[in-house]
């Protein structure tokens, strides 16, 4: 079997799986069916246009607690000369919402009379006086509320393909509505696929993936207004999936089966989408997203229903639900395609594109003065935290190799524009404790986002104007200084405020136990012992070479030196996972994978932050965090931190 039957443009893909469902007389609101007007109806798409059977309000209606009158008899009513209105013949009290007597065009409000007995006194209830008497003339139909004022009876209330809000359910029900005619939903079933899967909750040993993939994808459906039918794991068979396919497409109007979409020996799906159906499409020029599959399946009752064949990568799956699925579930409801909100921003850092494919790049979005800033996340199609950090997608179309940092990109963004304006962009180095900042200060109606490049990528960050601050833990090897000497090399025409975090220990992580008794640096130069560093430019990093040229040791001379991690948490990982045998990092990396630490050096981690940033009111609730005894006290709790300092001014320059 080829590996795939054609890696075909994304338009031409959705075009020809456009022609197949217009052939299958797909193309199109599913099914009508009728419903109550009550709470439940939120949600739901309208079929069909919904007309005023009723006017709203259906009669003249008071607008205020007051007297009913008719407006041409306050005429000539002064403070010096008022007006004296009998009740019964002139006026008659209302209450709001009361309907107006027919002889009334006008209301006064019960706090602007006087009203009196029939002896010309105070009246004891001023709801029922013998006269009402008025200083000022009132207008016709002053404080009344007109029939038709809201809708007026056989006017459109609202359109067929128009997603039902709660206070349209007030609209419809007003306009003397009871029954509404919406778009069926339409039932997809989720197929999760492959031997290696297990359930959410049950004991994995290595070699087990959870399957997580259909919750999203079933979540994502009932988000977009269908009917999501998750079927049990299918382990890699192809008489097994081609049994449950069958099964759902009796019981569903789509079909997304998960995984096995690519060539491997276990890749069962295109075999049989083709046995089952008709293959169109196998091979999508998208990234991330490839291998998607589109088809469709003979029921054996009659007619087809289209299958998807969704990659197993998470992201890939995710996304392969935005760009396939949502659109078609949006036809079949009869709603307009969803236009994302798009901004213009600029990339922090270069990126690279395969030049045939359309490249959905996950960003974290931020605003630093007036630029909209674009930072790239992971791109590997497994990493689903790339997902929940996204602020939006970065678009780079096909025939595009890459583009440099400082262009300007297209981003659909997932959050507001508000969410932007109220984002915090940190880069630089990695630690722990920032995670706890970006906890507490959407307490403070701020976000932190931050992207992880090591320190001096940060300060170069800072010099091009893309972060409000970077943490850093730059050792000068010559002056023994941390930070400033960087500060004035790489940032010397910006003010900068550089403000103690904490005092932090830095140490090698070791599997627990230490079974290859790693003691000191020393012991990185043996033959049996594998090292994982940490990226050019980071902290650790310099730190570590300082310290072995001290001690004359050759980087050449350890193994794995190469090998680098952008994070301490992934240093302890790559430890856990025994592709190395030790790494530099700190105690809190070490505690959180259940490794053994050799404390070696007590470093100080400093934010940089331009003079502008620190004063505006934007970081305020970061500089009130870092002087709080309680978010001290929760750094404090991370193993190896001192933050008795925090938030006291390093030096301004």
């Amino acid at each position: 079997m080829s590996v795939y039957l054609h890696d075909i443009p994304l338009a031409q893909a959705k075009e020809r799986f456009q022609q197949a469902l217009e052939k299958a007389g797909l193309w199109g609101v599913l099914g009508v069916e009728s419903i109550p007007l009550d709470e439940h109806a939120a949600g739901r798409t309208l079929a069909q246009p919904v007309w005023a059977r009723l006017s709203s309000p259906h009669y003249h209606a008071a607008a205020m607690d007051g007297f009913a009158l008719r407006a041409e008899h306050t005429s000539g009513a002064l403070p010096s000369r008022p007006v004296a209105l009998s009740i019964g013949e002139q006026a008659r009290y209302v209450d709001t919402g009361d309907p107006l007597p027919e002889w009334a065009n006008a209301v006064v409000p019960i706090e602007a009379v006087e009203p009196l007995d029939a002896h010309g006194q105070p009246a004891s209830d001023p709801r029922h006086p013998h006269t009402i008497r008025l200083r000022e003339p009132l207008p016709p139909w002053t404080h009344v509320r007109p029939m038709g004022e809201d809708i007026v009876a056989t006017e459109l209330v609202l359109p067929a393909g128009h997603t039902l809000r709660p206070i349209d359910l007030g609209a419809l029900a007003a306009s003397g509505n009871v029954q509404l005619q919406v778009a069926r939903r339409p039932r997809v079933g989720v197929l999760p696929t492959g031997s290696e899967l297990v359930p959410i909750g049950q004991p994995v040993k290595p070699g087990d993936i959870i399957e997580f993939n259909s919750v999203v994808l079933s979540a994502q459906v009932n988000e977009w207004g269908g009917t999501a039918i998750r079927y049990p794991i299918t382990p890699d068979d192809q008489e097994q999936i081609c049994q449950r396919v069958q099964q759902a497409a009796e019981e569903c109007d789509l079909i997304l089966l998960n995984a096995g979409s690519s060539a491997g020996a276990e890749d069962f799906s295109a075999s049989v989408v083709a046995r089952l159906g008709e293959l169109l499409v196998h091979g999508v020029a998208v990234r991330p997203g490839h291998p998607v599959i589109l088809g469709m399946i003979h029921r054996r009752t009659g007619g087809d229903i289209p299958i998807i064949g969704v990659p197993g990568y998470p992201v890939s799956a995710a996304l392969t639900g935005e760009i396939f699925v949502r659109p078609l579930l949006d036809t079949w409801l009869g709603r307009a395609p969803r236009e994302p909100v798009q901004i213009e921003a600029c990339l922090t850092r270069k990126i690279t594109s395969p030049p045939g494919d359309d490249d959905f790049v996950r960003v974290v979005v931020g605003k630093v003065d007036d630029t909209l800033l674009a930072s790239p996340l992971s791109r590997g199609a497994g990493v689903i935290t790339s997902l929940v950090r996204a602020d939006g997608l970065a678009i780079i179309p096909r025939g595009i190799q890459g583009l440099e940092a400082g262009s300007s990109v297209r981003v659909n963004l997932y959050r507001s524009a508000g969410e932007i304006e109220r984002t915090i962009l940190a880069i630089g180095s990695h630690d722990p404790s920032l995670d706890l900042l970006a906890q507490e200060l959407p307490r403070k109606n701020r976000r932190l986002v931050s992207a992880n490049v090591g320190s001096l990528g940060g300060l170069v960050a800072l010099r091009r104007g893309e972060a409000h601050l970077t943490g850093s833990h730059l050792l000068d090897p010559q002056s023994g200084e941390y930070n400033l000497p960087y500060i004035r090399q790489y940032l010397p025409d910006i003010p900068v405020t550089l403000v103690q975090w904490a005092d932090r220990l830095q140490g090698l992580l070791v599997a627990r136990g230490n079974p290859k008794k790693i003691s000191s640096l020393e012991d990185l130069t043996r033959e049996d012992v594998v090292f994982v560093n940490r990226q050019r430019g980071a902290g650790t990093r310099v730190l570590l070479d300082f310290h072995l040229s001290r001690l004359g040791i050759d980087p050449t001379a350890i193994r794995g030196y190469e090998h680098e991690e952008y994070t301490h948490l992934a240093v302890a990982a790559a430890v856990a996972s025994g592709r190395a045998d030790c790494g530099l990092g700190v105690l809190a990396a070490a505690r959180a994978l259940d490794l053994d630490f050799l404390p070696l050096f007590t470093e100080p981690y400093q934010l940089v932050i331009p003079t502008r940033h620190y004063e505006s009111e934007l970081l305020q609730p970061l500089i009130e965090l870092m002087h709080s005894s309680s978010f001290q006290k929760l750094v404090q709790g991370l193993d190896g931190y001192d933050p008795s300092k925090m938030g006291q001014i390093v030096a301004k320059l």
